[in-house]
């Protein structure tokens, strides 16, 4: 029998629950950095903060921030926690305003991303038996490997697919028979644009349901555009390098990745 949620036990804990956990696993990570990076720990001393300070979930203010132009002083590894023989991938931002923010993912990492960005696309409506068509780009960007990661973890087809060739991109989804988009939502207005161009009906002659829209900022009225044009149900993916990637991590899992940094601020 389906159920509604991915993770009923992680996605529906009483309020007090919650914060019970948060607070644990705020003061792990804590000892954690404190411990395994000299960064952190040099940060935290001149802040007058030790890991024994932190004892409701309040205290959180008393931690210091990272800002962007931290993240980049501390470029490119010397925020990672663990030995780098550890780390099995590296992701990182665009850089165009400097350099790049980097995120190194160990297998933990991974598979804690794995749950977070299937529980996404669960929530989104995708299931075993659906065709995501990928059209992010991939490479050191996240959105593309977050989404496959998430939709190899449902169980759901992929098809990496990747950005531009949008010509292709058109006769994939439909030869494919894709039901859920993974794209930017300008990219998939202009894939239904181009359709029509080639006399194609966005509605009629694909069997997309499902729109996982994200890395950069549309309004609701593109929304609606969106989906009246293609019939689906448009879901927004958000997310920074700083946290994961694509998809901020809901708070009851998100103090487990390895390179997690104290508070940021961009």
């Amino acid at each position: 029998m389906e159920t509604t949620y991915w993770d009923e036990q992680v996605e529906t804990p009483a309020p007090e629950e919650l914060r019970d956990l948060q607070l644990e696993r705020l003061k792990e990570l804590v000892a954690y950095v404190y411990k395994s990076n000299s960064g952190y720990k040099e940060r935290f001393n001149a802040a007058g903060v030790k890991p024994s300070d932190i004892k409701k979930l309040e205290d959180l203010e008393k931690l210091p921030f990272l800002a962007k132009d931290d993240l980049r002083r501390y470029y490119p590894y010397d925020l990672v926690c663990v030995p780098m023989s550890e780390v099995l991938y590296i992701h990182a931002s665009s850089g165009t305003t400097g350099k790049p923010v980097v995120a190194a993912y160990t297998k933990k990492d991974l598979d804690n991303w794995a749950d977070l960005m299937a529980r996404s696309l669960w929530a989104g409506g995708v299931r075993r038996d659906d065709v995501l068509h990928n059209a992010f780009g991939y490479g050191l960007f996240t959105g593309a490997h977050g989404h496959e990661l998430g939709a190899n973890r449902i169980g759901a087809t992929v098809i990496p697919m990747g950005a531009g060739n949008t010509r292709r991109q058109l006769t994939v989804m439909r030869d494919f028979g894709a039901t859920a988009l993974a794209a930017t939502p300008s990219y998939t207005l202009y894939l239904a644009e181009v359709a029509e161009e080639l006399g194609l009906d966005p509605k009629k002659d694909f069997r997309i349901k499902f729109g996982f829209l994200g890395a950069e900022a549309w309004s609701d009225e593109l929304k609606d555009k969106i989906e009246k044009t293609w019939g689906m149900r448009a879901c927004e993916q958000y997310g920074l390098t700083e946290v994961i990637g694509v998809l901020v991590s809901p708070s009851t899992a998100g103090w487990e990745m390895g390179y997690t940094s104290a508070p940021t601020t961009s």
